[in-house]
């Protein structure tokens, strides 16, 4: 388990282990907000909640925290699918307009694909292939990134998470 790390202002800044965030709950350097419910951290003489979100007591600034472009977080925003078959397998990185086309490694230029549909597509756009994409690449957001592709799924999050 992991607990979501919100600045003063509720706003989320980072996840940790849940040891950092009872730690630091401890050390009275954050406060819990939330608790996985049900879930309790047992000493010799007493038992403490397990904290899912935290917030820190004083503010920090944080400068602006884009999403690293990488393998994975491609894998992971395209949902470990091709973009042109659907499949699962055989994954790998694909550039919308190729490379020698003057294309660009930027989040909004490349896809998962397989490695069948990669080399199918060849040196071509996906409409001169005929082999439209299953959706547009974009830049996903920190908090989209949080929220929708790192794996953490707790109902505890959901209210600090949202875009509104």
């Amino acid at each position: 388990m992991r607990a979501l790390v919100l600045n003063q202002d509720f706003r989320p800044i980072s996840v940790c282990s849940i040891q950092r965030a009872f730690v630091l709950v401890f050390m009275n350097k954050v406060e819990m907000v939330q608790s996985f419910n049900g879930h309790k951290l047992h000493t010799v003489d007493k038992a403490y909640h397990i904290p899912a979100v935290v917030r820190l007591q004083k503010y920090i600034h944080v400068p602006y925290r884009g999403v690293e472009l990488s393998r994975v977080n491609i894998f992971k925003r395209d949902n470990y699918a091709c973009q042109y078959c659907g499949t699962s397998r055989d994954l790998s990185i694909d550039h919308v307009i190729p490379r020698s086309r003057g294309g660009a490694s930027n989040w909004k230029n490349l896809v998962t694909a397989c490695k069948a549909c990669n080399a199918r597509k060849g040196d071509n756009t996906p409409e001169e292939a005929n082999m439209p994409l299953a959706q547009k690449p974009f830049k996903p957001s920190y908090l989209m990134f949080l929220r929708d592709f790192s794996g953490f799924k707790y109902e505890e999050w959901k209210p600090f998470l949202s875009l509104g």
